[in-house]
């Protein structure tokens, strides 16, 4: 097994608390909504804590059916939260899983700035190539730009 750790940033005129919620707290009401087109359901076992599963179930049509999230941790002070891809999506046989670490800071001028460190955990003598990590940011920031179109369009949303 390997692990390969990648950094991105993106940047958003949504403000940082807004992103946050709309992608840890309330997720399972926010990402439906927003992305019906990729996004059939987020199911939240017990509350969103730590430890706790969450299964996002995906619209017909899409390379995956769901996958599941394990949340790692919420800090609320701090903008920020972590969670493990532990089954579905894109792990198939080449992954373990994909640790996800997310912090949402004030940019400058206004607006976010989202940091993210991915850690994929390969199978075996498995390389991720650079490629396939920007395929794999690239899915995600479908719903990422659809949450986004959500909140700027619905300003009391996850305030």
């Amino acid at each position: 097994m390997g692990v390969v750790t990648f950094n991105y940033e993106s940047t958003s005129p949504v403000a940082p608390a807004r992103l946050f919620k709309a992608f840890s707290l309330e997720a399972d009401k926010v990402w439906p909504k927003a992305a019906p087109q990729a996004v059939k359901s987020v199911e939240v076992e017990a509350n969103p804590g730590p430890g706790s599963i969450v299964k996002i179930n995906f619209a017909e049509g899409l390379p995956f059916q769901y996958m599941k999230h394990q949340i790692g941790g919420h800090d609320d002070k701090n903008l920020s939260y972590s969670y493990n891809l532990i089954e579905g999506g894109p792990l198939g046989d080449k992954l373990e899983k994909i640790s996800y670490d997310n912090k949402f800071e004030a940019a400058a001028g206004g607006g976010s700035l989202c940091k993210s460190t991915m850690k994929f955990y390969t199978v075996g003598d498995y390389v991720i190539t650079e490629d396939e990590i920007k395929a794999q940011i690239k899915g995600s920031e479908g719903v990422y730009k659809a949450v986004e179109a959500y909140l700027l369009a619905n300003p009391d949303a996850c305030n």
